[in-house]
């Protein structure tokens, strides 16, 4: 036999990074990605690269558009 209740469920407390001091966040944040760079791990748009995916993007966008009317 299954009991049910009327209770309704608690919400969920918030934890990590959804608990902290904005400011914090981007702290830790922003030491990741030092650490990434001095790791040579992170990777950096050349412009060529930042223009294809941006050209990209936008026939994507266009072709959505497209689609949905």
């Amino acid at each position: 036999m299954i009991e049910t209740t009327n209770e309704t469920p608690r919400p969920r407390a918030k934890r990590g990074f959804a608990v902290m001091d904005p400011t914090r966040v981007r702290e830790i944040a922003s030491m990741g990605g030092r650490t990434a760079h001095a790791n040579g791990r992170a990777h950096e748009f050349t412009s060529e690269e930042a223009r294809a995916a941006g050209k990209k993007r936008h026939q994507r966008r266009t072709e959505a558009t497209r689609a949905a009317t």
